[in-house]
């Protein structure tokens, strides 16, 4: 992560003071005391273990909500007829992506999906399932433009169904599956709720 070795020490430290406790459990004096440095010293760099834990997960929860957006922004600024026939493909690829850089900086998404307790990073999934629900009502708008007949749909329903895919998908990291593995658990798991979406919008 840096070229102060300090610094990347107290993150080695951090890094496994938090997987081990959680946000909430770690102990910021074990973390000062397990990477050398005085208590000082540390305030030289963060200013608090809230701080310190964002250092550690920020740059990768930023990457991953990014590609999401582009993803969803990407379907959503298409023409409207050709929506339907890109269903899922963007999200797909996207999420392929979000495997490979997940495995790519496992500790990382470590501490987010399963540390995060107590800091603002706990509501990461749910900012992904608030995002998919809306730009889900946004395509069923184009449906409907485009002439189709879709049911109306509760939001309440379509938050529990996106949450169930989000949540799922971010399983591999909680049960430390294979990256193989997980590959092949989040492709069908997307074609099992694509299938679903698909059923429900009566397309």
């Amino acid at each position: 992560m840096s070229d102060n070795p300090t610094l990347e020490k107290i993150h080695q430290t951090a890094t496994a003071e938090f997987l081990e406790k959680g946000f909430q459990g770690a102990s910021l004096r074990n973390i000062v005391k397990s990477a050398g440095v005085t208590t000082g010293a540390f305030y030289g760099y963060y200013s608090s273990k809230e701080a310190l834990f964002a250092a550690l997960v920020e740059p990768r929860a930023a990457a991953v909500m990014g590609r999401f957006m582009t993803a969803q922004t990407d379907f959503a600024q298409l023409p409207k007829e050709e929506q339907p026939a890109h269903m899922g493909q963007e999200s797909g690829d996207c999420v392929d992506w979000m495997i490979d850089y997940m495995y790519s900086h496992w500790e990382a998404f470590k501490l987010l999906i399963c540390c995060s307790s107590g800091t603002p990073y706990e509501q990461f999934i749910h900012n992904m399932v608030d995002i998919e629900v809306e730009y889900t009502f946004r395509y069923i708008d184009v449906l409907r433009d485009l002439g189709h007949t879709v049911p109306e749909l509760d939001r309440e329903l379509c938050h529990m169904i996106a949450s169930g895919m989000f949540e799922g998908m971010f399983e591999v990291l909680r049960h430390d599956m294979p990256k193989e593995r997980a590959v092949r658990f989040v492709t069908r798991l997307r074609e099992f709720y694509t299938a679903g979406w698909i059923k429900i919008m009566g397309q």
